[in-house]
């Protein structure tokens, strides 16, 4: 009993925060991301900022891609490798319950980043495979492979740590890491049960907003 009070508890804050998150945003439900990103403008990058790295990665449909292309809109971002059957499908699922939590309008203007540290076995098709497994929305989940040498710097920009063992599984530090939408780190979460509704409070905060989506759409001439 006490467990399900818990569980009600924590479900009551979520709907909170969505609440909120809405009555921030409006109540009309903003165009799609690929209509309105073109229309975001982030604004100079700062020193701080991932986006500022030269890396070219991959996606899951054998793009290439900057990670300066995801500037504009907050990015929830996690490194893992698809063929994890513990640790990582329990992190992405932790990322659909808070894509899920926010209101549609929100949602609709946050991206969820998957970027592997499985060089080898990640492959496009992988990647492609995992997205549709998991049924990740193409306007708002990228998922990413690169370099071995890219991988490296952006998990230590991260603080992601990650080993390989002899049967090509990975051990890794489980972080979920929040970007604003200049690209900067603003709020991280470790271990394999991070807070949902701490990471939706954060989504209401100001800063990790582009000039442009910082008012609520009701005020917008």
């Amino acid at each position: 009993m006490k467990q399900k009070i818990l569980l009600f508890a924590a479900g009551s804050m979520v709907l909170a925060m969505a609440a909120t998150l809405a009555a921030e945003f409006g109540t009309n439900p903003v165009r799609a991301s690929c209509c309105v990103r073109a229309e975001r403008s982030a604004g100079p990058l700062t020193d701080k900022s991932l986006y500022q790295l030269d890396s070219t990665w991959t996606n899951d449909n054998g793009l290439p891609v900057k990670l300066a292309a995801l500037s504009g809109r907050p990015q929830l971002v996690c490194m893992f490798f698809a063929h994890c059957q513990y640790a990582c499908p329990l992190l992405v699922h932790q990322m659909k319950q808070i894509e899920a939590a926010l209101p549609e309008n929100v949602r609709t203007n946050v991206g969820f980043v998957l970027v592997s540290f499985d060089t080898e076995r990640d492959t496009p098709d992988a990647l492609r495979q995992y997205r549709l497994q998991h049924e990740l929305a193409a306007d708002r989940w990228t998922l990413l492979r690169g370099s071995n040498d890219d991988v490296l710097e952006l998990a230590a920009l991260l603080g992601v740590k990650f080993k390989k063992d002899a049967q090509g599984q990975f051990m890794h530090s489980n972080v979920l890491t929040l970007l604003n939408s200049q690209g900067e780190i603003a709020f991280q979460e470790t271990g394999l049960n991070p807070s949902t509704e701490r990471m939706v409070e954060k989504l209401a905060e100001r800063s990790l907003w582009p000039q442009e989506l910082s008012r609520p759409q009701s005020a917008r001439p």
